[in-house]
């Protein structure tokens, strides 16, 4: 047991929590029309406690125990055996409690299932976003997490037994969410004037906070995914802030040679999606990669908002696929190159072997694509039975602040 590993685990899950509430909440919060913004807050703090509940109950355990390729078994279900009564002594995860393990790894389930909704803001119906969450949570998260992040001597899932690298959940998290997020725009379908009313963010101060918030938490999230208080964690630190205004910059500029003016929103938009681009990358390649990480993810994520957007044709409200799904994809990959030596990454010996490298981060990248996005449509075709997946067109008209949750955020 490690006193500062055990410290530092612990200010990182925090700072995920910061992440999501009140981080995601305020930046989506900001970005609908003034009579959705508490629809969209309950919805991002109600699907991350549900999937945290749910993490408690059975996902960590189906997570991180040994099972099979694709997915573990149920004993440590509510987290039984991580304390022994009779004799106070606590199991480990390395250097540190598995709880706490195991509470970190819970803000990262939250917070996937939480990024999913910006997509289908708007015009979703509450119950049926709940239950689509259980359904994803437990058919698609588990199983990704599983087949990439678990390990252990004599047990690996499908992805990490090819070596597939994702230090803190560019497939995890973002391309995984990203996916589920697109097919979900797709399925609820477009907003109720899309395309030919303005549906301008209401609030771009509540997105800036929300923006920062997610910047100063994904420290945790990528630094904390070391698990301990040494080098790792220092590299990681560092490659989350130089991708990151590297990425500003890049959307800035990019914006505006193309629209011929800089907007804050793209700044903002830029800051998250170079902190999308380096979290599969954060202790896995050098600041020079991480750089040029957060650079390519910030160019080619204003073309995922606004080239691939028109291309598919899909209302994907708050850009999650295009930031998110698309950012993951740009680190993902990109993580297989300069994780090697001679790029000043601690990984491949030789650049003959980027190639294998590549390869691997492709086929990652493919299987959760097509598992996430599989699950996802049919959960979101079983919540419509169950629920109705969208409001009414008069309950879109009005809003889903007064229509579904009989409040609303501004008092005239």
């Amino acid at each position: 047991m490690d006193k500062a590993d055990i410290a530092w685990v612990g200010v990182s899950t925090l700072l995920v929590l910061l992440m999501v509430v009140p981080g995601l909440a305020l930046f989506y919060g900001g970005l609908v029309r003034s009579k959705n913004v508490l629809s969209v807050l309950m919805q991002v703090m109600c699907t991350f406690a549900v999937a945290v509940l749910l993490w408690f109950a059975y996902g960590y355990s189906l997570t991180f125990t040994e099972g099979n390729a694709f997915v573990g078994g149920f004993s440590r279900s509510f987290f039984s055996g991580m304390f022994n009564p009779d004799d106070g002594k606590y199991s480990m995860t390395g250097s540190i409690p598995e709880f706490l393990y195991a509470a970190f790894q819970a803000t990262f389930a939250g917070i996937t299932c939480a990024l999913i909704v910006g997509a289908f803001a708007e015009r979703a119906r509450f119950s049926a976003v709940l239950v689509f969450t259980v359904l994803w949570f437990t058919f698609a998260y588990i199983p990704v997490a599983h087949m990439i992040w678990f390990t252990t001597d004599t047990s690996k899932g499908l992805l990490a037994a090819k070596g597939a690298l994702d230090f803190a959940g560019g497939t995890v998290v973002h391309i995984n969410a990203g996916i589920a997020a697109l097919v979900g725009a797709f399925v609820v379908g477009k907003r109720l004037g899309y395309g030919k009313e303005a549906m301008q963010p209401h609030n771009l101060p509540m997105t800036m906070m929300g923006a920062s918030l997610l910047w100063v938490g994904w420290f945790g999230f990528n630094a904390g995914s070391s698990l301990a208080a040494n080098e790792v964690a220092a590299l990681a630190l560092f490659n989350t802030l130089i991708a990151t205004v590297g990425a500003i910059l890049a959307w800035v500029f990019t914006e505006w040679a193309i629209k011929g003016r800089p907007s804050m929103l793209g700044a903002a938009s830029g800051a998250i999606a170079g902190l999308v681009g380096v979290t599969p990358a954060a202790g896995l390649v050098g600041p020079v990669g991480a750089l040029v990480i957060g650079i390519a993810a910030g160019v080619i994520c204003v073309w995922g908002v606004n080239g691939l957007k028109r291309m598919l044709g899909v209302d994907d409200s708050l850009d999650v696929f295009g930031i998110h799904g698309v950012g993951g994809i740009v680190g993902g990959l990109l993580v297989g190159i300069f994780n090697a030596k001679a790029l000043g990454g601690p990984g491949l010996d030789s650049i003959g072997l980027i190639g294998g490298q590549l390869l691997v981060q492709l086929e990652g990248i493919v299987i959760t694509i097509i598992w996430s996005g599989v699950v996802a449509y049919v959960a979101f075709k079983i919540a419509d039975l169950m629920c109705g997946l969208r409001v009414s067109e008069d309950m879109e008209r009005e809003g889903l602040d007064i229509t579904t949750h009989g409040e609303s955020a501004y008092h005239r």
